[in-house]
């Protein structure tokens, strides 16, 4: 396992304990449905990047664009939810459109992750 696979494991736990965090926070407070959003998106994205580690380690994804896939779904989860829980804390945005770059570099994300299993098909 490499140093990379290591620190996306440590991110996806820290993003996975964030999630779990913001669902209390979302549950206890009131019009707390950014908080809700940020929670899923770091939820979901925690465990989408152990499962694209687990890919790599198994040889099943191309490692440098499955690599790439996988810092972009922490990359990008954590612009999204950021910008959400700052906006829900702090009343204003982590820079102007932060949360739709996440998302689009999310979905780039996911799109990396595709070709990174195609390409290790061949």
């Amino acid at each position: 396992m490499t140093a990379a696979h290591r620190l996306l494991i440590g991110l996806a736990g820290l993003m996975g304990a964030a999630g779990v965090a913001l669902a209390a926070a979302s549950a206890h407070g009131s019009d707390a449905s950014r908080l809700a959003s940020a929670s899923a998106m770091l939820l979901f994205h925690a465990t989408a990047i152990l499962a694209t580690v687990a890919l790599l380690a198994r040889g099943l994804l191309h490692g440098g664009i499955g690599l790439v896939g996988a810092f972009g779904l922490a990359i990008g989860a954590a612009l999204f939810a950021g910008d959400l829980s700052l906006r829900q804390y702090a009343g204003h945005s982590l820079f102007p459109y932060a949360a739709p770059t996440g998302g689009t570099v999310m979905i780039a994300a996911w799109l990396a992750v595709s070709v990174a299993a195609v390409v290790a098909w061949k």
